[in-house]
């Protein structure tokens, strides 16, 4: 009888050259740097940004800036990341309690390709929340059909400040996205 490495592996300790999502800080309005060092890497990561105009010396300029403050997701293997981490010491991982110790928040990859989607495509319409601001429980899960957002799951729910109810995503322990939805076909309750 044979086995591998994996075999007695479960979901909360995958393997060590497994890519994965992490969440993390890059500290003190670093984030465009820190992406920058990534891609040069070879480091696969997503930072969510827009487009804005800025007056440069009298002149409009397009800029990209940031939509979250230090939020700067970088997928790849724990080890691989820890070499890159080591050398640049204003990244650091959004950690959460496991039990008495603090463990990096992973983000499940459906989370995150609902994330990048909605702020790939959005990013003006967007309300961004922390973690626990806004709960979800209290919403309906739903699933849209048709339309820009095409198969995307979320929660619709009212968001304080706004009239209609909103199509929202939580990336758990990171950040919840609120949106108006109106290009729709059809919402399937889950």
């Amino acid at each position: 009888m044979s086995f591998s490495v994996n075999d007695h592996l479960t979901n909360d300790q995958p393997c060590s050259d497994q890519l994965q999502w992490f969440a993390m800080r890059a500290t003190y309005h670093r984030e465009m740097a820190v992406k920058s060092l990534l891609d040069n890497a070879g480091i696969e990561c997503y930072l969510p940004t827009a487009q804005s105009l800025k007056l440069n010396h009298g002149r409009k300029v397009r800029v990209v800036t940031p939509l979250v403050s230090n939020l700067i997701f970088v997928r790849a293997a724990k080890e691989r990341l820890q070499q890159f981490k080591a050398r640049v010491p204003h990244l650091q991982y959004m950690t959460h309690r496991d039990g008495s110790k603090n463990v990096p928040i992973v983000v499940p990859e459906r989370q995150m390709d609902d994330f990048i989607s909605i702020t790939a495509s959005r990013a003006s319409q967007l309300q961004f929340f922390s973690p626990g601001e806004l709960n979800v429980k209290q919403g309906t899960r739903v699933r849209l059909h048709g339309g820009s957002l095409d198969g995307l799951e979320g929660v619709f729910m009212k968001v304080t400040g706004r009239r209609n109810r909103r199509l929202v995503i939580e990336v758990e322990n990171v950040i919840t996205v609120a949106l108006e939805c109106s290009d729709a076909e059809f919402v399937e309750l889950i």
